[in-house]
């Protein structure tokens, strides 16, 4: 099946891997014929959590006329991923003006294509991420202004 070489206090054997079922492994060490149990340890996933959303503020009463109520925070509106995946393709560019459900991009998650809409009006001011990139859900893909 597979053959490898290790060292053991500075002998080296070599290794091969006839059978390997669950954690039992036939393996031949030097011409000699062993069944052993593998243990494997156990890795360590990361997890990404994402950031939360912070709620709107509610309004205090307006002296003047309101702002539209797709209006965009100062610094601008950050769209995050909803999904881990795999950015497919870009639709816009910076200082493209959007409307709410607009096509910003194609990405793949979970094997399928999946569209990426605008969930605000507003002009594109960033674009944080290429075709190919792998994101992270929550993770910042367009800054709308």
């Amino acid at each position: 099946m597979k053959k490898f070489k290790f060292t053991v206090n500075g002998k080296e054997y070599e290794v091969e891997v006839k059978n390997y079922e669950g954690e039992n492994a036939e393996v031949i060490v030097d011409g000699t014929q062993y069944n052993v149990k593998v243990q494997r340890e156990e890795e360590e996933v990361p997890t990404f959590v994402a950031p939360k959303r912070q709620a709107p503020k509610p309004a205090a009463a307006p002296k003047q006329e309101a702002a539209p109520a797709t209006s965009t925070p100062a610094d601008g509106y950050k769209s995050l991923a909803p999904l881990p995946g795999t950015v497919m393709q870009i639709y816009v560019n910076v200082g493209d003006v959007v409307k709410r459900g607009d096509k910003l991009m194609m990405y793949e998650a979970m094997k399928m294509e999946n569209n990426f809409l605008a969930e605000v009006d507003g002009t594109i001011k960033e674009i944080k991420v290429r075709v190919g990139d792998n994101i992270l859900q929550g993770a910042v893909l367009f800054v709308i202004g």
